[in-house]
């Protein structure tokens, strides 16, 4: 199927009243999110910053700041209920955090109860760079209580939660810093084992628990507890060059988006799961060796953070209401542009994605 058969596809998808029921449980992460956005690339930025400290201080006008909510899960929750999908968060935060949740929400029919609140919030500063072509994004990250959050802080009502849902979306294996991968197994052995959906995995940049990645792989991404793992360039070559060594030697050869293509590979030959790549210029599904490419949209890019997160629901979305491959990725990239093109950093309902499907080739 061509993308235009694609586009018809969804379009008509998108008319529908009504799409199938969808049960969405998405864990751990809340982060206080500021987006600090710069119209330098980081060597002129580092040149303003250094020209300030060699006079010992000072400021620099003119930056344009917004606080938003952020993490993961939260994100990945926000724009799937925009598709108006029902999503429950069993997150952690601070009462603060939770307060703020609940005013980021408060038009959506969410379900707040297995919200965890603890003594510190998480926190990023998310410094986005200009670069060819794209923005490029640096987070410096307080993870605050969501380095200790662990399975003892699940209750009895969380897991029932699990076993009723469609898909149990985890995220963020390095922000749950001492018990992420204890997490991931608890989490995902109940789902398979007791529940009815599926899994849908996306760990976000492993490489802060580094040292911890080997064993996290043993232990679960070599298991068959995960459906769906959803990863971008980087989180592709890190997992895919502890697989394979050789991996390493066609950094030189080849363009990144197609070295982290080969990862993707790599990671289909190992992992059970079916492996969901999303890149700046194409997404790919992977099963052994069955893969399906679509190229992403040619737009202007507001913003650098959240890009995955939207990506992500757009694939849970389309792959519920049982569409093609094709037409999954297609999908997805289309709410991760909508998403990252649009001036109000809003998640796009199933009408601004019609419309956006409509006005983009």
């Amino acid at each position: 199927m061509n993308k235009r058969e694609c586009k018809t596809e969804l379009l008509d998808f998108l008319k529908k009243p009504t799409q199938k029921d969808c049960k969405v449980v998405v864990m751990p992460d809340f982060f206080l999110d500021r987006i600090v956005n710069l119209q330098w690339d980081l060597p002129e930025f580092s040149s303003l910053v250094g020209a300030i400290e060699s006079r010992r201080g000072g400021s620099i006008d003119g930056i344009h700041q917004i606080d938003m909510k952020g993490g993961n899960a939260i994100n990945t929750a926000s724009a799937l209920s925009s598709l108006g999908v029902n999503v429950t968060p069993i997150i952690c935060t601070s009462e603060y955090g939770l307060q703020l949740i609940k005013y980021h929400f408060r038009n959506a029919s969410m379900d707040f109860s297995h919200i965890k609140t603890h003594d510190k919030a998480s926190i990023t500063t998310a410094l986005e760079f200009r670069a060819k072509n794209e923005k490029i994004n640096v987070m410096l990250r307080d993870l605050g209580s969501l380095a200790e959050f662990s399975p003892s802080d699940l209750t009895e009502s969380d897991y029932d939660l699990i076993e009723n849902a469609d898909y149990t979306c985890l995220f963020n294996w390095a922000g749950t810093l001492k018990h992420g991968t204890a997490l991931a197994q608890t989490v995902f052995e109940q789902a398979k084992q007791r529940g009815r959906g599926k899994t849908y995995y996306d760990t976000a940049d492993p490489n802060p628990n580094a040292s911890e990645i080997p064993d996290f792989i043993e232990k679960v991404l070599k298991t068959p507890n995960v459906d769906i793992l959803s990863v971008n360039e980087n989180e592709a070559i890190t997992y895919a060059t502890l697989l394979d060594e050789s991996l390493k030697e066609k950094k030189e050869q080849l363009a990144f988006a197609d070295w982290a293509m080969e990862a993707a590979r790599v990671l289909a030959k190992n992992f059970p799961a079916r492996i969901d790549l999303h890149t700046t210029l194409f997404s790919a599904s992977l099963k052994r060796t069955n893969e399906v490419i679509v190229p992403t949209f040619n737009i202007e890019v507001f913003r650098a953070t959240g890009a995955g997160d939207a990506w992500n629901a757009g694939n849970i979305y389309a792959e519920h209401n049982g569409l093609s491959d094709e037409c999954r990725l297609l999908l997805a990239n289309a709410v991760s542009a909508c998403y990252l093109s649009g001036a109000d950093g809003m998640h796009p309902t199933r009408d601004k994605l019609a419309s956006f499907l409509r006005q983009n080739p």
